[in-house]
């Protein structure tokens, strides 16, 4: 296998889960850009290739990120062997460098504004996707037997709306936005936190964490939110757990697509 037969990868949303699938493809040689919003609303910040945007550069697991002008810087530094990061419409990027595979990690749960015809292999993450419909392979984002899965015929499992337990907390640890505004908060991720304890301000009006635990997730300083989005969580694993590592859910969903582009790419020869 040589560099010329490696894929050029465009994935669409450079959160967790995006930047876990970039993560491990870049990892494995491919050139890989990711398109997400000027003001990226991530949360676990330190996994999360679309801080470059915001920051300039971002590592993740010994993998650099970087933000790119254009299309064309972004080319380059992806065969360079670096994450490219770009605040654009994922469309008109598909366009400019006409990727050999397309990676939709925005998990919207919708697939909207996601086809078949957009690049040789479009690959849909989660709930929304169909394979053969609205993308040609379907990756299960669902904790459980089946995360991971790549699945060539039918959907994903269906969105739940609810996030996975951990240690028995499933809502409760989630952080929502009680209105919409600006987002200030000085507590860095990482930070151990009592439940009840004040992590931040919208508009002036108190955060606070819904339990005890570690503050894995915190969506940046000056960000908009609306209210009632979800805007932060708390592990109750508290210190036994690593903010700034890749979670096994993101290492399971990379796996699930480097499977499905090296079966595309090489499984049928």
């Amino acid at each position: 296998m040589t560099a010329s037969e490696l894929p050029l990868v465009l994935v669409v949303g450079g959160g967790e889960v995006g930047s876990a699938v970039s993560h491990r493809l870049s990892r494995s040689g491919m050139s890989v850009v990711v398109t997400d919003l000027e003001e990226p609303r991530c949360l676990r910040r330190e996994v999360c290739f679309a801080m470059a945007l915001m920051e300039g550069t971002k590592e993740v697991e010994g993998v650099r990120a970087a933000r790119a002008s254009d299309a064309s810087e972004a080319a380059a530094l992806a065969a360079n062997g670096t994450v490219a990061l770009l605040a654009a419409d994922f469309l008109r990027v598909v366009s400019q460098l006409k990727p050999d595979v397309l990676i939709d990690a925005r998990m919207t749960k919708t697939g909207e504004g996601i086809g078949r015809d957009l690049a040789p292999l479009v690959i849909g993450l989660g709930p929304g996707f169909t394979a053969g419909d609205n993308a040609d392979v379907v990756i299960e984002t669902k904790r459980g037997h089946d995360l991971g899965r790549v699945i060539q015929e039918g959907s994903a499992h269906p969105d739940t709306g609810k996030p996975g337990p951990v240690m028995g907390f499933a809502e409760e640890r989630v952080i929502w936005a009680p209105l919409t505004g600006r987002f200030a908060s000085g507590l860095a991720i990482g930070t151990p936190v009592e439940k009840g304890r004040v992590v931040g301000y919208i508009e002036g009006t108190e955060v606070r964490a819904p339990i005890s635990g570690l503050l894995r997730g915190l969506v940046a300083d000056g960000i908009g939110v609306s209210e009632g989005r979800k805007i932060g969580d708390v592990d109750p694993r508290g210190s036994t757990i690593d903010a700034a590592t890749i979670s096994d859910r993101g290492r399971a969903i990379g796996g699930g697509v480097l499977e499905a582009i090296m079966h595309w790419r090489w499984g049928r020869k």
